[in-house]
């Protein structure tokens, strides 16, 4: 047994540690006996270090690293020494030093792993799941969780250094259902009521500023029951913060100061600030997103006066009712595939397009397409000019209502962008999309919706808009975007009384209604509260992009699968009748099956 404690980690050895004694703790990564000499691949967090076990200076130790396998949980205690030129490893921190073993222990077993720990494995992502605390060993999933790390340590230090305050607020709080459906905990002690589980701590923080906090954080954590995909998860974490007295300009400022902090503190990459604004309208028109992607250059064109006097009654009649043809420039590939055009057509159908028209420019001159003898040339050279048209160019077309040419067209902006390589992924594009509109119609509930959230403030110019016409009301909102992820979202905050009546008027609440729903906040409202505004990041989402991954999944310890689920612990699960019995509950469900069991 080796009584020293461990003296070092294994990634930072380096020359300057040659001829010292040393004590070492880790996992096996790889073992290779090389007839009288063996080799061990030492890793512990830190990183990898080379140990050499040799029959002459590990005594009876020699034995047990014959019998170690990968995952073996050891400890080494020997000297750290300078490698032969030859067998130098550049690939490795460590890699031009060793440590001879003088005494190897051995402190845990392990069983062969059902996959390899190591980086850039080929496993089905249940499998890692099922397995995730062996999944999380591998470096690059270590990697990402020490970038975490990094990221909130800043967040908090820059906050923390501008008179932020640090405050939790409740986790298990009061049912809103005013958006994404809530996470229901029943109440053991109050029979037949619930707590909610936080969508974000919003109304709590806005509560902070009446309190006179001024300026207030929290990472923290957030639950809805929506469905998943790759950028969500029914929990998940976000940077959440509120501020007094200050005004949009400020906000944006002070954030864009708090990213360029966290991207040189955690990656040595310096951002350039201010960022890009786009009014919410001008994205929607030039990208149809309202979260675009701008490392590449490839505007959506309205051509719907370009095409004026064709004889393409396709075109003609969705402008007589009113709705849009846009193309986008594609440079350079008029000699696009015809499978390939007829693929894109399915790929817009599936954002609601009836179909895709297309235009080619080949180098030699011209134009090429079965729509084309519908143009006259007064029309082709509009077109030209409209979408700015060189020779070798591919125009696509979709003509619908706006909506869904906005759709159609922004998806398949990026699919194309994609496909000709023009997306840098080392390239970071942040702006800012401000100025949303308001409310959305809901075609399901025949009512206006909030589009960010009802505690919004509208745009002082637009408050006599509210019972006339809701859908030109514009709001202080604004959403931070980069390379077509929304990374964080926030507004200036209603913080009257009457104003915050006026909306839940709007998206169709009775007063009775928004009293018992919000009736405490209205009330701290009468007690003077002052203008304030906020932001929450999307911290997972950050990450991700920040460590280059393709998933949230990866950049969080514990994640759930795509169905809410998790496979290392099989929750949720189902539980004990004595403790639904104690919440006075009983599943319909379990009803069911005890009827179809007699």
């Amino acid at each position: 047994m080796i009584n020293e404690k461990r003296s070092h980690h294994c990634g930072e050895l380096n020359q300057n540690n040659a001829g010292q004694e040393v004590v070492l703790c880790g996992w096996v990564s790889k073992r290779r006996d090389h007839g009288g000499l063996i080799f061990v691949d030492l890793r512990d967090r830190s990183g990898i270090v080379q140990i050499v076990a040799d029959p002459d200076t590990a005594g009876s130790s020699f034995k047990i690293a014959e019998d170690i396998r990968n995952e073996y949980v050891i400890k080494v205690a020997g000297k750290v020494r300078m490698r032969d030129e030859e067998t130098v490893n550049e690939n490795l921190a460590t890699g031009h030093i060793e440590v001879v073993a003088t005494e190897i222990e051995v402190l845990n077993k392990a069983k062969t792993p059902p996959f390899y720990i190591q980086d850039g494995i080929d496993t089905d992502e249940n499998l890692r799941l099922k397995y995730r605390y062996l999944d999380l060993r591998r470096p690059e999933m270590q990697r990402n969780l020490i970038l975490r790390h990094k990221v909130t340590k800043l967040m908090r230090d820059y906050l923390d250094q501008r008179d932020f305050l640090e405050i939790e607020t409740p986790m298990l709080t009061k049912s809103t259902p005013e958006g994404a459906r809530d996470y229901l905990v029943p109440s053991r002690v109050n029979p037949g009521k619930f707590y909610a589980l936080p969508q974000s701590p919003q109304i709590f923080k806005q509560l902070l500023m009446v309190a006179g906090m001024e300026r207030y954080f929290q990472i923290a954590r957030c639950f809805r029951d929506e469905d998943l995909r790759a950028d969500r998860q029914p929990e998940f974490t976000q940077l959440d913060m509120e501020m007094s007295f200050m005004e949009v300009d400020e906000i944006l400022e002070l954030m864009e100061g708090l990213i360029s902090y966290i991207f040189e503190g955690a990656l040595n990459i310096k951002i350039k600030t201010p960022f890009q604004r786009l009014t919410w309208d001008d994205a929607m028109d030039r990208y149809g997103s309202d979260k675009p992607d701008l490392r590449f250059d490839m505007p959506l064109y309205n051509v719907s006066e370009a095409i004026k006097g064709c004889s393409f009654q396709v075109f003609n009649s969705v402008v007589e009712n009113g709705g849009q043809v846009k193309c986008i420039n594609v440079k350079g590939y008029a000699n696009i595939p015809r499978r390939e055009l007829d693929g894109l057509v399915k790929f817009v159908g599936i954002y609601g397009a009836k179909g895709m028209a297309w235009l080619q420019f080949p180098e030699e001159g011209g134009v090429k397409s079965s729509i084309a003898k519908f143009f006259t040339d007064e029309n082709i050279a509009a077109l030209k000019e409209a979408a700015h048209v060189e020779a070798g160019d591919l125009l696509l077309f979709v003509a619908d209502k706006p909506s869904v040419v906005a759709a159609s067209l922004g998806a398949l902006r990026i699919e194309m962008a994609k496909r000709r390589n023009l997306i840098d992924p080392n390239e970071l594009a942040f702006t800012w999309v401000v100025d949303f509109p308001m409310f959305e119609y809901d075609e399901e509930e025949k009512r206006y919706v909030a589009m960010h959230h009802p505690f919004t403030s509208p745009r002082d110019e637009d408050l006599p808009l509210l019972e006339t016409d809701p859908s030109k009301v514009y709001a202080k909102a604004y959403d931070m975007v980069l390379n077509g992820t929304e990374i964080g979202g926030g507004s200036i905050r209603i913080h009257r009384r009457d104003v915050q009546k006026r909306i839940f008027a709007a998206i169709g609440l009775t007063d009775e209604q928004a009293q018992e729903k919000f009736g405490f906040m209205m009330n701290a409202f009468e007690f003077g509260a002052p203008p304030h505004g906020g932001l929450a990041f999307g911290l997972d989402r950050l990450i991700m992009i920040m460590a280059q991954r393709d998933s949230i999944r990866d950049v969080i310890a514990f994640p759930k699968t795509q169905s809410a689920s998790c496979l290392m612990t099989q929750a949720p699960n189902d539980v004990d009748e004595k403790q639904l019995r104690e919440l006075h509950i009983r599943p319909s469900l379990m009803v069911k099956k005890e009827k179809e069991n007699k």
